[in-house]
């Protein structure tokens, strides 16, 4: 199995003090906001289990949300919202977030690693991967603090809107989901610009396309 804690030892002896890992969670629900973290994990530090959210069970990624938190030097959190995304197309909409969950922190990061996107608008040196989740120790970190954050977000509006089960879902294309759209019209969290939104009938697009401008 891959070390990503050794990946991340790797920059560091490079010379590259605070790292920062970068991920998002939310970019393909039909609801809701996407959430993206910046963790500075602590020089050293080995989180066992730590990796990708995506391969973790709720329980397990909660349980790993506080060891991050207790393992980390700086967390950054930022958040667009669903009218955000409508505003300005969900890429642009994560990038906001991403650049959000950067300026957060209080300390200022040597380099970023970061999930699939360059974020131009920060001069700070940055590493682009696909998957980096799976490579990087800090990028697996902070894809578990933005998930669980987001989940939790997503139990809140459960409250306010009940007839979407979003605590179930969590807002993402299920067939469950489709049908609370189609019975009771999309909610304000909505995103109003994804067609399975605005059309719910034509179950066969692509989950999250937007809408041609």
């Amino acid at each position: 199995m891959h070390d990503i804690f050794q990946y991340d030892e790797s920059i560091r002896k490079k010379g590259f003090r605070y790292i920062a890992g970068i991920d998002e969670a939310g970019r393909g629900p039909l609801a809701g906001p996407v959430v993206s973290a910046a963790v500075i994990l602590k020089p050293d530090v080995k989180i066992d289990g730590l990796k990708d959210s995506k391969k973790l069970s709720e329980s397990k990624r909660e349980q790993l949300y506080i060891e991050i938190k207790n393992s980390s030097l700086d967390i950054g959190i930022g958040i667009s919202t669903n009218d955000d995304i409508d505003r300005m197309n969900i890429l642009k909409a994560t990038k906001l977030s991403m650049q959000k969950a950067v300026e957060s922190l209080n300390i200022k990061p040597d380099i970023l690693i970061i999930d699939a996107v360059h974020l131009h608008s920060i001069d700070i040196k940055q590493i682009i991967h696909t998957k980096c989740e799976s490579i990087s120790a800090s990028v697996a970190a902070a894809s578990i603090i933005a998930k669980v954050t987001r989940d939790r977000i997503m139990k809140e509006y459960h409250i306010k809107y009940p007839q979407y089960n979003f605590i179930k879902h969590k807002g993402y294309s299920t067939k469950e989901h489709i049908r609370l759209i189609r019975q009771y019209g999309p909610c304000p969290i909505h995103r109003k610009s994804f067609f399975k939104v605005i059309m719910p009938e034509l179950p066969f697009l692509p989950v999250g396309r937007q809408v041609d401008s």
